[in-house]
């Protein structure tokens, strides 16, 4: 007896929705991969078919994200957490100084990671306020010898994203971007370091992105285990040991289908106009809902927001799970609903959880 499957709007923070395109793909190509006779899974990643992915996965990055040509774009595994040590254990000398503005929880855990390096210290930080804002980029305070200045583009449990970034001069500036990289256009060219976690806007989960101008490697701290050098993957173009062979090959069709969508202009466009949807829902209602983030600061990735009432709130996540919307509940320390609207998720869940919310609002 064949299985009816209800249909879901997947709002999840991370790992999130991946196009249906991308996902129908690999289902195809899964068990024969492009006459192979072999899953991508079972490539060796020494072969030439799958360096051909590997090295296409790069080129779209970087054409995609007009990265310049002084830059290596690298592949790497441990996620965004082992850039928290990764970055100091390279570029925070000790004695030396680095700026890190805290943002939220993971702008603070690498802060946290700092410690063990160096001497970091908080340029700025919004927590007085539980993270309801971005710092005014006129606002941060730090030195011109600081090893760095880092900063989280943007915030997914507390719902605030930076519009402009800061201008650090000969400061190198480096920038956690695992929940909105590739959601809009910006000028790779103002960052030292960008890395990511593709599992929000690139992805499955397994591979991060770094993306890092070539002067950073060549001064790195040389005095480092093999694997924690960023120039150990540099030379061998994210080779050196086995790669997420296949997060890499979902990670290159991630990037054709951006291309078909007509490249980053058209996804922020799509972006703005998904986010819009429910900010206006929580905006109209009158105080049913209260967003979280000012809104100058608010996140187009991840939309954070609470009922007036906690036991409304609680039948809200419920009758939302009912209706096959996921996801939308807060982050577990932090509670309220968040619906996180990456690339991949389609206007129409957007509009489906607008209509939901003002039912919702109608009914109680």
């Amino acid at each position: 007896m064949k299985q009816t499957i209800q249909p879901v709007y997947n709002f999840n923070a991370g790992p999130s929705a991946l196009p249906s395109a991308v996902l129908e793909k690999a289902q195809q190509e899964l068990l024969n991969f492009r006459g192979t006779g072999m899953s991508v899974m079972e490539l060796s990643h020494r072969s030439a078919a799958y360096e051909e992915v590997h090295n296409n996965a790069i080129s779209r990055l970087k054409t995609l994200f007009s990265i310049p040509d002084h830059y290596e774009v690298l592949f790497l595994q441990g996620g965004a957490s082992l850039q928290f040590s990764m970055i100091p254990m390279n570029f925070l000398q000790k004695g030396q100084k680095a700026a890190y503005v805290n943002t939220g929880v993971w702008a603070e855990k690498a802060f946290v990671e700092a410690k063990l390096f160096g001497a970091p210290y908080e340029a700025a930080s919004s927590k007085e306020s539980n993270h309801r804002f971005i710092p005014n980029v006129n606002d941060l305070k730090f030195n011109k010898d600081d090893a760095y200045v880092h900063i989280t583009s943007n915030n997914t449990i507390y719902g605030t994203q930076w519009r402009d970034f800061p201008n650090t001069g000969d400061v190198p500036l480096i920038a956690d971007m695992s929940s909105d990289i590739m959601s809009r256009p910006i000028d790779v060219s103002k960052f030292a370091l960008i890395y990511a976690g593709a599992q929000k806007n690139l992805g499955p989960s397994g591979v991060t992105v770094v993306i890092i101008r070539k002067d950073m490697i060549d001064k790195a701290n040389p005095n480092l285990p093999t694997m924690l050098k960023y120039s150990t993957h540099s030379k061998n173009n994210s080779l050196f040991n086995t790669p997420p062979t296949f997060g890499i090959y979902m990670l290159g069709e991630v990037l054709r289908w951006i291309e078909e969508e007509g490249g980053l202009e058209s996804l922020a466009k799509q972006n703005e106009e998904k986010a819009q949807l429910i900010y206006d829902a929580i905006d109209e209602s009158n105080g049913f809902y209260v967003g979280h983030a000012e809104p100058e600061s608010r996140s187009l990735m991840n939309i954070t927001f609470k009922l007036a009432d906690q036991e409304l709130e609680k039948k809200f996540l419920e009758e939302a799970k009912e209706a096959g919307f996921v996801g939308v509940n807060g982050y577990r320390t932090v509670g309220g609903c968040r619906a996180s609207t990456y690339n991949a998720v389609p206007i129409e869940a957007c509009m489906a959880l607008r209509e939901f919310m003002i039912q919702f609002q109608r009914n109680n």
